[in-house]
């Protein structure tokens, strides 16, 4: 297969992918409806610096996923971390094979560094203009980087169109819309329940336009990390030997006889980039705190109460679960079905509403078309992802 090939060809990741898929999904309704909570509700409207919060807790699932290994694996840690080490080596410099003797710093430098600034961009536009627009429209056009990432995917990677993915995102998308607004009135208040759009937001124009270059940026994203960061194969996708000790004959052993794992633990690759996001995130973003705050763009103040802090803190989990889960599902699924998947997150807000919230008495003839819609769509996408599995 060539690296072409394998860069868009989505793996399973057995169940762990499927569990994972609906925690992400999960993670996204929580941190959306919180990060609208404390800045509407609450008035703590900072969203710079809610970002920088959320995305400098990424630097926890790393640590936290080798903790989780060091009471599962049967494998030791270093032998974990040395296998990984020649994984990473082998992907950003491939011609110079496992046994290289010097780790690529300068290329994983720049490759965090890069992923922080293509992840930092259309996440604080969406912090913004969540704040801005109202939540439906926001929803609405954001979930069009389904449509953007395959877009983008045909043309980076010189692909042919096809015509049941592109109808499959497309419809998906119309299904957002029509979940969003289906139970609009003229007057521009929400009947059906399912998202309330009946408070006027501030700056309807603008928050739209920023939700829709993060669209745009968020789907560009997606494709480019599954072409240049995700490792080229997933250790799930070969689940009868997710673990193989393999002797490193570098310089990354020459201290000792000890063994590598040679494919890396599910998502422990995806972790590692997430946590040195958050790490960077933390060491450099800061410097825009002060510079908002003098320039009267965003002038800062800590929260005011204790509940306004553990809903942040709310939030901070439930983005790193959702970014971390994300990263993951890049390297297992690819962009496109990602995208489309997280489109189910509509879907969970609609069950929500009608376990916890008014019952039956939301659902309409709108929120169940759009639902099966984007369900529909999700299966077209997630049947092909099964058939075209490449062969042992």
């Amino acid at each position: 297969m060539s690296s072409t090939t394998s860069s868009v060809t989505p793996q399973l990741g057995g169940l762990a992918g499927v569990a994972l898929f609906l925690v992400t999904v999960l993670a996204f309704v929580a941190e959306s409806q919180l990060t609208q909570y404390v800045q509407t509700d609450l008035h703590y409207h900072k969203p710079f610096f809610i970002f920088y919060l959320v995305h400098s807790a990424l630097a926890i699932t790393f640590p936290l996923h080798l903790l989780y290994l060091s009471v599962t694996s049967k494998h030791s840690i270093a032998a974990i971390l040395r296998g990984l080490r020649i994984a990473i080596s082998n992907h950003l410099s491939p011609d110079t094979g496992s046994g290289s003797k010097t780790f690529p710093y300068p290329r994983f430098l720049w490759l965090v560094l890069l992923l922080t600034f293509g992840i930092t961009c259309p996440s604080i536009l969406w912090f913004a203009a969540i704040s801005l627009a109202s939540v439906s429209d926001v929803t609405a056009i954001w979930n069009t980087n389904a449509f953007f990432a395959y877009l983008i995917t045909v043309q980076v990677f010189k692909l042919q169109w096809e015509a049941r993915k592109l109808i499959a995102v497309v419809i998906a998308t119309l299904g957002v819309a029509v979940v969003v607004y289906g139970g609009v009135t003229s007057g521009g208040e929400a009947t059906s329940g399912i998202i309330e759009i009946s408070s006027v937001p501030s700056a309807p124009v603008v928050g739209s336009i920023l939700t829709l270059v993060a669209s745009i940026g968020y789907g560009l994203y997606q494709v480019l990390y599954k072409m240049y960061a995700a490792l080229p194969s997933d250790p799930e996708a070969k689940q009868h030997t997710p673990y193989q000790p393999i002797p490193d004959d570098g310089e990354i052993a020459a201290e000792n006889e000890e063994y590598a794992v040679h494919h890396p633990p599910l998502g422990l690759h995806a972790d590692l980039l997430t946590s040195l996001i958050g790490v960077a995130t933390f060491l450099v973003l800061w410097i825009f705190i002060p510079v908002l705050h003098k320039t009267g763009v965003e002038t800062f103040r800590w929260p005011s109460d204790r509940h306004t802090v553990l809903s942040i803190v709310a939030i901070a989990l439930t983005g790193v679960v959702f970014n971390a889960g994300l990263m993951m599902l890049l390297s297992i699924w690819g962009p496109i079905i990602t995208s489309v998947g997280n489109l189910l997150s509509i879907v969970v807000v609609v069950i929500y509403e009608v376990i916890f919230g008014d019952g039956l008495a939301t659902l309409t003839v709108w929120s169940l078309l759009g639902c099966g819609v984007i369900v529909l769509a999700f299966g077209v996408l997630a049947y092909d992802m099964f058939t075209q599995q490449p062969s042992e």
